[in-house]
């Protein structure tokens, strides 16, 4: 019995679906609560299991009921499955495609029962078409989580994570189709983007490596998380990873980002507390190692909404962790997180703060064999470690006075914090010294023992001027502690002072005379000023001699050029009377001689000998 294939062959009414063909209906087929009136010959011919169920179940008497409440896809799949078996036209898309493969499977439809059956049809158009593509791989995957286990037996669900991982190791989805977002969409020769080969006259917008992360934050985190896997076993960067699994988190945990996570304008519903517990200890195990594949931020933000969801303690174990690896790339504010436990011991989590301090201090002095000692000499003065551990001194002295003034910040915990830092990484103590004073004005009731155990953290060589004259006038310090900052600042004075008569003393070597006596180093300090005056009029009066002489050497040479002039015509020199040429030899010297005596009037006497020679080398050119 052949049935005539039409497109509306099957109808619904209501709960039912009846066939239209004329025929009365001799066989039921129960799919959940849908009832389908069918025939047998065209079932039979098209599924090895149908046929089966309709030999056990036929009654001449009565119609055929058999129950599928099994089948894969439910009566969807099994509507699409009764119009192919009746030989109307299917419409395959990635939406149905993977329901139909499966409800195809369960029911035995092979190319022993009839050539071109419904399994070979659903197998090449998934493997031609679903597979090539990446919006459709995407859509076919996200069908997949209502058909477990059967697409995972299938092997349809690691068939399309292999082609996503494929293509988004490509920086161009251009290649493959349009993806489910604007990256990347196929061009024309002119740039603009096509639809079904029709120009659009859009552009379309530069692509990056993250331009699939938000496509596959659609895709349940079962299914997400073996996409990853997948990722990771073909060398995908590091930083690609985990760049994905940061826009995944803040997509479905509310509280890393602290506001409305949107998908294209509408609301994405949030997990319940659980679900996001689960789905952020799982975050933590695929994310990469290594330092630096995450921002601080982020793992942070990670780690603060772990203490909230309370995850268990491996994970945030893990996050403290990660964050000390780079804690000199923390910013204050991130840092500020309350305890969210019922006791009221401190509003701040000082512990968890103290734990990540100590990984980083311990990655640091493994790293490349350094020690504090190594860190301490000239040879490290702007190294990148001892970069790093300043940098990780001030954000610890800048958070210790931020949650300073809580009352119920215990001394010992400051004090434990506080010294963690080493001595070496803090040129100055400035901002330790801020942090203590602001304590010991929230914390007035503080004991002596306790303030001036406190203050013992300060090193007071190591405070600048200002905080010294602050520390000077501060009634909240111990007398102890202002006594000690005052004699370190009468230290400092007195080696500033020193210093300076020392630089006096050492200019040029020379030691000023003064009534014939050399002057000792127990000079009182009107005389070493005097010293200083005359040394730099020294110096002034050394440098215009030295510019006078190189005046008088080119001088000099325009004398000799114009003699060597007047030798050619040495007849005429000669024919002039030697009384003449003794005046203007005369001439010149006491031309000279009076500049000389101008000078030596303004030089004290120094420039005398000079302006002598200066004559002496006149007459003796002339003589020449």
């Amino acid at each position: 019995m052949k049935l005539e294939a039409k497109p509306d062959a099957l109808q619904r009414q209501g709960p039912a679906w009846f066939c239209t063909n004329g025929i009365p209906s001799d066989v039921t087929v129960e799919v959940g609560e849908m009832m389908f009136h069918l025939h047998k010959f065209p079932l039979l011919s098209k599924s090895d299991l149908l046929e089966k169920l309709i030999k056990e179940n036929t009654d001449e008497e009565k119609n055929t009921v058999i129950k599928l409440h099994d089948v894969p896809g439910g009566a969807e799949a099994f509507e699409l499955v009764a119009k192919f078996c009746y030989g109307a036209k299917l419409e395959l898309t990635s939406s149905n495609i993977v329901c139909l493969r499966c409800a195809a499977e369960h029911l035995q439809m092979t190319e022993e029962i009839a050539e071109g059956n419904l399994i070979a049809q659903t197998e090449i158009f998934f493997n031609q078409v679903i597979l090539h593509g990446w919006k459709d791989s995407l859509k076919a995957l996200q069908t997949c989580d209502e058909l477990l286990p059967h697409a995972e037996n299938l092997q349809i669900i690691k068939r399309c994570i292999d082609s996503l991982a494929v293509k988004a190791c490509c920086m161009d989805p251009s290649l493959f189709g349009w993806p489910m977002v604007e990256h990347g969409a196929k061009q024309s020769p002119g740039g603009s983007i096509l639809w079904n080969g029709i120009s659009t006259g859009a552009r379309p917008a530069d692509c990056s490596s993250d331009w699939w992360y938000e496509d596959v934050s659609s895709l349940s985190f079962p299914i997400y998380k073996k996409l990853v896997s997948t990722m990771k076993s073909r060398n995908m960067r590091q930083e690609i990873v985990a760049g994905s699994l940061t826009f995944y988190a803040k997509r479905y945990l509310p509280g890393l980002t602290r506001r409305h996570n949107l998908a294209h304008g509408a609301l994405i519903a949030a997990p319940s507390d659980q679900e996001q517990r689960h789905i952020l200890e799982e975050i933590d195990e695929l994310l990469p190692l290594h330092k630096g594949v995450a921002s601080t931020k982020v793992l942070l933000g990670l780690l603060r909404t772990a203490i909230i969801l309370q995850a268990n303690t491996s994970c945030i174990s893990s996050l403290e962790r990660r964050v000390g690896m780079q804690l000199d790339q923390a910013d204050l504010e991130d840092l500020l997180f309350p305890t969210f436990a019922y006791s009221m011991e401190s509003l701040y989590n000082v512990d968890c703060v103290q734990r990540m301090l100590d990984h980083f201090l311990t990655m640091e002095q493994a790293s490349e064999g350094t020690s504090p000692g190594s860190l301490c000499n000239e040879q490290s003065i702007g190294s990148p470690a001892l970069l790093k551990i300043t940098n990780v001194a001030k954000l610890i002295d800048g958070y210790l006075a931020e949650i300073a003034p809580d009352i119920n910040f215990k001394p010992t915990k400051f004090q434990a914090l506080a010294s963690a830092i080493p001595d070496y990484a803090r040129p100055l103590d400035d901002g330790l010294y801020r942090a203590i004073d602001i304590y010991l004005k929230a914390h007035s009731w503080l004991s002596e023992s306790d303030k001036e155990q406190l203050c013992r953290l300060i090193d007071c060589q190591k405070l600048s001027l200002e905080a010294c004259t602050h520390a000077a006038q501060n009634e909240r310090l111990p007398l102890r502690v202002v006594a000690q900052v005052l004699f370190f600042e009468q230290l400092q004075l007195r080696t500033s002072v020193a210093g300076c008569l020392l630089v006096s003393d050492s200019i040029d070597g020379l030691r000023p005379l003064r009534n014939g006596i050399a002057c000792s180093g127990e000079a009182s300090g009107e005389f070493a000023t005097t010293t200083v005056k005359e040394n730099k009029e020294l110096k002034v009066g050394l440098h215009d001699v030295r510019m006078r002489m190189y005046e008088l050497e080119e001088e000099c040479t325009s004398m000799k050029q114009e003699i060597s002039k007047l030798s050619q015509g040495r007849s005429s020199w000669l024919g002039i009377p030697k009384k003449f040429r003794f005046k203007i030899r005369l001439q010149i010297c006491r031309a000279h001689k009076d500049s000389v005596s101008e000078q030596q009037k303004s030089r004290n006497g120094i420039n005398s000998q000079a302006a002598n020679q200066d004559c002496e080398i006149k007459a003796a050119v002339l003589r020449r």
